[in-house]
């Protein structure tokens, strides 16, 4: 789920903190991809255009195809990908998992209600709500990237945390994911849309997190609580207090303990046992695998091995897998423009105006100025 609520939060009230550009700018940057997130936008994004792909023996192959030609695409332009996949969901996280196969549950109910008297609209709407990305599913786009040259990393737990850990560390420049409780965890950058089709023709957006701090006026531990408070996976939130209610608490009262004993809770129930001082701990301590020793390497494809589980295990055509081979190892032997950031330290002590595009939503801004950051 992320955190509800934060992206248009940040749009409304940190404009600045929230740039678009093209995917081309972040030609030489290493991104740390979260690959769950990732895996089930390919799954959901093919089914939406009409191709569930399967292979011979009927197992869908839709997350291989998204993988194989978007991750070609972003080393195309010059990035270097890195996937990190989920471990263990954290004991924190089960309520919400819960949740989650209730919903799978009726969704089930209403898909079967819609195949006998719903419309053709109905059905897509429901078949895309049932995707889930299973261990068979990671397991072969593991594979995939192994024999396309692309490096990946297993986290003890969320892979979010893990992705934030490796940026703060200097590892690579962001974190890629649509899941905004990467900041949560403190990754400094984090970009959405990385792993998008082309055909979107959507641009990258950044979310710049010092920046969104600095113009929420609050610390990261404040930044934390306005998360729980606006609803994360971790545990339940304050009843009927919304995005702007949620920045307001927290501006005039810094903390959570603070809010609770200064709002009326007969109006804004709290769950019993609410466990927002675990989802706090937890968001400020997760359990990471250590960085120290972590070295990533971008190597040529295997090109025959890609051929054969693609082609002859998947059924995917030849002509166009070699293509894609080759676009890849044209990408990882060509010489890389250095970027200019690589040559200066980059420092300023404001921000640069915003330029502000408006959107079909009179009350939506979209910031797409830019800055400067030392190269990853």
């Amino acid at each position: 789920m992320g955190i509800k609520g934060l992206s248009q939060l940040l749009i409304d009230y940190a404009p600045n903190s929230v740039i678009e550009k093209e995917i081309k700018n972040y030609f030489g940057r290493k991104i740390a991809i979260d690959a769950s997130t990732s895996i089930y936008q390919f799954l959901v994004a093919v089914r939406s255009e009409g191709n569930n792909l399967q292979n011979e023996e009927g197992e869908t192959t839709s997350h291989l195809m998204g993988m194989f030609y978007r991750t070609v695409r972003m080393c195309e332009n010059g990035i270097k990908p890195c996937y990190v996949f989920d471990g263990k969901p954290p004991e924190l996280k089960s309520c919400e998992l819960e949740r989650r196969t209730e919903r799978r549950v009726e969704t089930q109910k209403s898909l079967l209600e819609a195949y006998e008297s719903g419309t053709p609209q109905d059905v897509a709407k429901f078949t895309r709500r049932m995707v889930k990305a299973t261990k068979k599913h990671n397991e072969d786009c593991k594979k995939l990237l192994m024999l396309m040259g692309i490096p990946y990393i297993e986290a003890p737990c969320e892979a979010e945390a893990q992705c934030a850990e490796l940026v703060k560390l200097g590892k690579v420049f962001a974190t890629g994911t649509e899941d905004l409780d990467a900041l949560t965890f403190g990754t400094p950058i984090l970009l959405r849309r990385i792993t998008f089709s082309d055909a979107r023709k959507l641009p990258i957006q950044e979310i710049n997190l010092n920046v969104a701090l600095e113009e929420l006026n609050i610390s990261m531990d404040q930044f934390i609580d306005l998360c729980i408070l606006l609803g994360c996976d971790y545990c339940e939130t304050i009843g009927k207090v919304g995005p702007q209610r949620a920045l307001s608490l927290i501006r005039e009262h810094k903390d959570i303990e603070t809010i609770l004993k200064h709002l009326d809770l007969k109006k804004h129930p709290v769950v019993e046992n609410w466990k927002y001082k675990e989802a706090r701990d937890f968001f400020k301590n997760p359990e990471v695998r250590s960085c120290d020793d972590v070295k990533l390497v971008w190597q040529l494809p295997d090109i025959e091995g890609l051929v054969q589980f693609m082609c002859e295990e998947n059924g995917f055509s030849h002509e166009r897998i070699r293509n894609g081979a080759a676009k890849l190892v044209k990408s990882a032997t060509a010489a890389v423009q250095g970027r200019i950031d690589s040559f200066f330290s980059v420092t300023a002590s404001k921000r640069p105006a915003a330029v502000v595009k408006k959107s079909k939503n009179k009350n939506k801004k979209v910031n797409i100025a830019g800055r400067g950051r030392k190269k990853s």
